[in-house]
Order: structure tokens, then sequence, then C-alpha cells
């Protein structure tokens, strides 16, 4: 039976993000070539895309390449970058398919002029696609997120457009990556680190943590269902105390 067949829409996350870690150690212990434990790691990207749309998830972030990413060997960078590509052009046809919105976020300046091509036609193709909404997060991260919503409010300040006092979190919070989406309901992290590197720190701001020692290829929907039950057993306050919320819930 699946989760959303036994959970209420209104206990089920709507924003899902992954912290896909574990590809390089998946190669090692599998005594793979260099760079291809990244190659199994694309792979596992579409049953969980398909247990989102089955189960109703809004949007699903994935966090696939990190600014501090272009520290890592130049040659694992270019694999990277080609697997990518390679991901955009297998996906947009599961996109057309299965209706799902492909998004990007991330500081798209690094990229090559053909890649962030192939992502600006990707996300118009499927712009109006309503199923869910896939966003794959390349060169990206919370911190430049934030600073750079932070600029566009200071830009306005200068040209005399807004004041200072004017800025509010609610203000500033329009000018974040995925300031259209809900907020992420569940983080989680595979391969066994516990730290959220600087993915999605403004948009997570409440987020339920989950953390696994499975290797990102080795990740599935039955993990992410039993993930899906937990989260829908933890109290979610929001800074207001367990009494309150429980006065809160609607009698059934």
């Amino acid at each position: 039976m699946s989760t959303s067949a036994v959970l209420a829409p209104a206990v089920l996350p709507r924003h899902i993000a992954i912290i896909m870690d574990g590809n390089n150690r998946y190669g090692k212990a599998n005594n793979l070539g260099k760079g291809q434990g990244h190659v199994a790691g694309k792979d596992a990207l579409d049953p969980i895309v398909d247990y989102c749309v089955d189960t109703g998830v809004e949007v699903l972030t994935v966090f696939a390449f990190s600014s501090e990413n272009w520290q890592r060997p130049p040659s694992e960078v270019a694999l990277l970058m080609q697997l990518l590509a390679s991901t955009i052009h297998e996906q947009l046809p599961r996109m057309n398919e299965y209706r799902i919105r492909l998004r990007f976020i991330g500081d798209r300046s690094q990229l090559s002029d053909d890649l962030q091509t192939l992502m600006a036609d990707a996300e118009e193709k499927t712009a109006n696609f309503e199923a869910m909404t896939l966003v794959i997060a390349i060169s990206y991260g919370g911190q430049w997120d934030i600073a750079h919503a932070a600029k566009q409010l200071a830009q306005q300040i200068q040209a005399g457009q807004l004041r200072a006092e004017d800025i509010s979190k609610e203000r500033l919070g329009r000018y974040v990556q995925l300031a259209d989406a809900p907020a992420v309901d569940m983080l989680i992290r595979t391969g066994g680190e516990y730290r959220i590197s600087n993915f999605l720190l403004w948009q997570s701001a409440y987020a339920e943590l989950f953390f696994t020692q499975t290797l990102w290829p080795n990740f599935g929907a039955d993990e992410l269902s039993t993930m899906v039950t937990e989260f829908a057993q933890r109290q979610r306050r929001f800074g207001k105390t367990s009494e309150q919320i429980v006065t809160e819930q609607p009698t059934r």
C-alpha cells in the first residue's frame, strides 16, 4: 500500500529537499571506475521522482552541485557538468510524459553557455506543467542565495525605491530562490553525514531533518516512504507549545 493511501494530505510534506551524498563512496565500495559513482547516482533519481508524483508531493529539490563543489578536481567537475547536461536531456521526456515542471536554482554565471541554454530551454518547455515541480540546485549555496537577495534589496535602496526600515524577513524572503514555492518541510541527507552543507538555509528554517547512512545510489522509494511516515508522526510546532498545537487541531 502506498504512503499516499495511508496518510492524509494534511500531514504529507509539500516540499522535500535532498542532499544526494555518497556517490564517490559508492563507486569506491563497488570498485567502479573514477567518477562512475556519480553515474550510478544519476540513475537513482527517477524512482524518487516517481514516488513524489504518486504521493502528491508538490516540490522535490535535489542538491546536484554546490557552490563549494567548484573546488573539486577539474576532471571531476567536468564529469559532473556532463552528467548534469545528460540528466536534463534524459529528464525532459519524463517531464513531458508526467507533466512535471523542471526548474533550476543557483548561480548560473559560472556555468557554460551551452548548459545555461539547455537549462533555460527545459524550464521554458515545462513551465506550465502542474503535476509536480522538480528543482535541481546547480552551483547553489544557501549563503550565496541570501546574499544575492540582500543585494537586490540594497540596489533598490540605492535607487531610492526602498527605505532600509522597509526591509523585513517577509520582504527579503521574496527575493531568495524558490520564493514562490512552499517552504521545505523535509530535508534529507544521504551518505551518513550530519550537516546541511549550505543547502536551502532560508527555505529550510523549519524543515524536519532526516539523515541516513544509505549512500545516494542505494537510496530508494521504500526508504523515502518510511521517512515520510515518520514525518507525519512528528509534531511541528513552529515556535508554539505542544498544548497550543493540540488546541488548534480540528476535531475529527
